[in-house]
């Protein structure tokens, strides 16, 4: 099947990826930009480029929402980078996971920039108008996802839309929550009124082998969750909620989704994440994938799919140097592991409780394990799973619409809520609830897109992240030494990292608390 997303070349991503980790590192040149795009497929190779920008986006959802989160009691042995965000501490503004996520989705968004400022400037060679409109949404959308996944990490950020040169990026300081919004929400706009609803059939500006590319459903699912974050409380912080109340504009955006996208509930969880169900035209759960694809050279495969799976795991079933781990396992929280009622199918399908010993050593905590399948172990490099993400669920859009009735957005009753909880319990194996409660909703989440990364998003929006991971902390932390720091309102985002603060000194202040 075709592709899309990391097609690009490794050069030609390399050439693209400005600013990348500081700001002293200089974009692509005028003159070099200039003379790549020249004809339609140049532009189209710009924009996947934009794309390969995702590729390390659910490795960062992994480290920084789900061991950030109740899911993970991730301390270590020997003293990993992820447990000082397991544990809250104070001075991970040099850490790399921190330093990653800032580098990668802004390297996605001076890709995004290039090629937007490119089809200004030399759009006549497209040729086509619709081709060009579609290539700038595309952009747009991304731009924009990155923007998003920034600001509910770290808060306020610097607004660039052009590209620049590493002087004029020296100058540009970090604009408010709310102007960062802004930007955002005018290029979602942008994006659903001029993205196709689906790449089937034929059109002018595409063909069935675009397939995967971002549509107007995508677009409308990312602004619904922007508005849902925004909507959420501020905790005293400049984060990600602004206790807006915009449920109301979040329901009309799900519903076109629910009511005209297409998309199906798969009845089968496991099916959702099978190796055998990855083609969009099939897995109707998928409203926006990360697209990757094993056995090409240069690698385009996918890394998240172990991330949370110990190296030790894959030592003790003998598979060899391409079956890669985490240095340590990495351990399920005992408080998410004891919740899974009895009789629920999830918990099989995302957790290994069954133990394994490595040399003697036997290992009896729980692990994540939703995307792994052994059988697909990738035969030339560890990097190089072919697993897509789905950033967008369609389960999701659904328990996104209860979560906006339940927040009171009209156009929608308690038994829509009890309904499409019902639907997600009833396929993982479990009996109904009525009235279902706002606290409810956020549990049976939990459990449903646990190993997914949500976590940390979901309880920020809860207005309860402290009260729920003090609480989690209390008992899953409970013998001594005691590794986790108490929760308070500044660890609800990210520092800036030190990278940043350091390339520039005083341009950025840095988030209170760190």
């Amino acid at each position: 099947m075709k592709k899309i997303f990391f097609i690009a070349t490794i050069a030609f991503s390399i050439l693209l990826s400005s600013c990348s980790k500081d700001l002293n590192q200089v974009p692509l040149s005028s003159a070099t930009t200039s003379t790549f795009y020249q004809q339609p497929s140049d532009f189209i190779q710009g924009v996947n480029a934009v794309y390969n920008s995702l590729r390390g986006y659910p490795d960062n959802l992994l480290f920084l929402s789900e061991i950030r989160s109740d899911n993970i009691y991730g301390v270590s042995v020997a003293g990993r980078d992820w447990d000082p965000i397991n544990d809250f501490s104070t001075g991970i503004a040099p850490n790399t996971y921190v330093e990653g996520v800032w580098s990668q989705d802004f390297t996605g968004v001076f890709r995004a920039n290039t090629v937007l400022d490119q089809i200004s400037r030399n759009g006549s060679y497209i040729g086509s108008v619709p081709l060009a409109t579609r290539l700038t949404a595309e952009s747009r959308f991304l731009r924009a996802f990155f923007y998003f996944d920034l600001i509910r990490y770290y808060g306020g950020l610097p607004i660039i839309s052009t590209p620049v040169t590493a002087l004029q990026a020296s100058t540009i300081s970090r604009s408010s929550v709310s102007d960062v919004y802004k930007f955002i929400i005018a290029d979602l706009q942008y994006a659903i009124a001029n993205l196709p609803a689906n790449y089937s059939g034929t059109f002018p500006n595409y063909t069935a082998t675009d397939v995967g590319r971002a549509t107007k459903y995508a677009a409308e699912a990312i602004l619904a969750q922007v508005y849902m974050a925004r909507s959420g409380p501020t905790y005293g912080i400049s984060g990600p909620g602004m206790a807006s109340n915009e449920w109301n504009l979040a329901m009309p955006l799900l519903q076109d989704i629910i009511t005209n996208g297409g998309f199906v509930f798969n009845p089968n969880y496991s099916n959702i994440f099978s190796y055998t169900n990855q083609s969009p035209t099939t897995n109707k759960e998928a409203v926006f994938d990360v697209m990757y694809i094993s056995g090409q050279n240069p690698t385009l495969g996918a890394t998240y799919v172990w991330d949370l799976t110990p190296a030790n795991y894959f030592n003790s079933l003998g598979l060899g140097a391409n079956a890669n781990g985490s240095l340590e396992i990495i351990p399920v929280s005992n408080n998410l592991f004891t919740s899974y009622e009895t009789g629920d199918l999830r918990k099989a399908a995302t957790i290994y409780s069954a133990g394994y010993t490595y040399l003697g050593s036997t290992e009896s905590r729980p692990f994540f394990k939703k995307y792994l399948d052994i059988t697909k172990l990738p035969a030339a490099s560890r990097f190089d799973w072919g697993e897509n993400f789905i950033a967008v669920r369609y389960t999701d859009v659904l328990m996104q619409k209860a979560e906006c009735i339940l927040n009171g957005a009209t156009g929608g009753t308690q038994t829509d809520v009890d309904a499409i909880v019902n639907q997600v319990r009833t396929r993982a194996g479990l009996p109904s609830k009525t009235n279902v409660t706002l606290a409810q909703l956020y549990d049976e989440r939990r459990r449903e897109f646990a190993d997914e990364g949500s976590r940390w998003f979901d309880l920020q929006r809860s207005g309860n992240l402290i009260t729920i991971m003090n609480a989690w902390a209390a008992i899953d932390d409970a013998a001594l030494p005691h590794r986790i720091n108490p929760v308070v309102a500044n660890y609800v985002i990210y520092p800036v990292p030190q990278t940043q603060l350091d390339a520039q000194p005083g341009l950025y202040t840095q988030n209170p608390g760190y």
